[in-house]
């Protein structure tokens, strides 16, 4: 019996030390990482686009103290992300297979090119190219590997039944890339012609996938159940696609002349005042659908990290609108996007509040529990 206890005490310790356990809050942890929201850099997105914004309308300060809180978020996410690969490699894999998860990955896409263009306007060109790399990395292993998985790999249910808002952030992704080539085509002119054509390259193919999704979401929504449970916060990103492909679409317009930039900036342009005015029309049916959800079907409002993927379209409304406004000389746009700036801060504010307050109470919950 002796001999027993003293093979399973070291055997229970080898456990606990796999799962990350360094202490009596190491296995709380580590169950978090486990169940790490694939979307959660869209923390990141809303924190570094409200940034951008807040900075548009001059509160340079405010803009600053937020960039900060942006640059910590991505650091500790990307330890997070690092850890649920290396310990929960099966999880993460079955997120990139699922049809209503696997599109979410592409927040941190997102998330290095919103960062890099905010880095930029003070002049951290280095910071905003090794982001853009990583983020073109990452967009095309995601842009290829989730597609193919999907209709390549095994079907337990049919796909369309996955499709949700979060599928637009693959489009939210592809434009990100038409940002931070523009950013990186301005700070260097040696490579205006290069960056011209990706940039114009990249909003193009994230204009089709946009198409194509609104397209696969429509025939979801049609088709299928709606339940209320399944209209979640990443609905609003249909309205995000297009305000980041607005913004991109403002941001090649204002390039340096390049050949690129010639060949497309009357469509670019005019394409952009068409998604301006149809995000904008989205915003009070997106509305309605909380209304259905939170106060016809009584679902309960908390914290849930999806939330942020509504902080981010309000804070790139805000901001694209401003862009717009000053590329297509069309001052009203520029003082709706100005007047919007507030509405996303409101926004970041009150969820991020909300962000500390959940997890300062499930710290609490853990600690007293050990």
């Amino acid at each position: 019996m002796a001999e027993l206890e003293a093979t399973e005490v070291p055997a229970r310790r080898s456990r606990s030390a796999m799962a990350g356990s360094t202490g009596p809050h190491g296995p709380a942890l580590a169950g978090a990482v486990r169940r790490l929201y694939p979307g959660y850099f869209a923390l990141v997105m809303a924190t570094g686009i409200v940034s951008t914004g807040v900075h548009d309308i001059h509160l340079r300060e405010l803009s600053a103290v937020l960039l900060a809180i942006g640059i910590g978020c991505f650091g500790v996410l990307v330890i997070a992300y690092t850890w649920r690969a290396a310990r929960f490699g099966r999880d993460l894999w079955a997120d990139l297979g699922a049809p209503d998860r696997a599109y979410a990955f592409f927040t941190f896409v997102a998330a290095c090119n919103v960062l890099g263009a905010r880095l930029a306007t003070d002049g951290h060109i280095g910071a905003t190219a090794t982001l853009a790399a990583a983020g073109f990395v990452a967009w095309l292993a995601l842009s290829y590997g989730v597609p193919m998985r999907l209709i390549l790999g095994p079907r337990p249910r049919p796909v369309l039944v996955g499709v949700n808002g979060t599928w637009f952030i693959w489009v939210v992704g592809t434009q990100s890339l038409a940002v931070a080539a523009t950013v990186l085509g301005v700070a260097w002119p040696s490579h205006l012609r290069l960056a011209a054509l990706a940039a114009v390259l990249a909003w193009s193919v994230g204009m089709v996938l946009y198409l194509i999704v609104a397209s696969l979401v429509l025939v979801r929504l049609l088709l299928l159940e709606v339940r209320a449970e399944d209209l979640t916060p990443p609905y609003w990103v249909t309205m995000g696609a297009t305000a980041i492909t607005v913004f991109a679409a403002a941001r090649i317009s204002a390039m340096p002349e390049a050949p690129a930039i010639a060949a497309a900036r009357p469509v670019v342009v005019g394409l952009g005042v068409v998604l301006w005015a149809f995000g904008t029309w989205l915003i009070p049916l997106l509305i309605a659908f909380g209304f259905w959800r939170h106060i016809v079907r009584r679902v309960p409002v908390g914290y849930q990290p999806p939330l942020w993927s509504i902080v981010f379209p309000l804070g790139m409304y805000a901001v694209a609108s401003i862009e717009l406004g000053a590329a297509a000389e069309l001052p009203i746009v520029g003082q709706i996007g100005r007047a919007w700036v507030w509405v996303g801060l409101s926004a970041w504010a009150v969820v991020f509040v909300a962000m500390l307050a959940t997890l300062s109470s499930a710290a609490f919950a853990t600690r007293r529990a050990s």
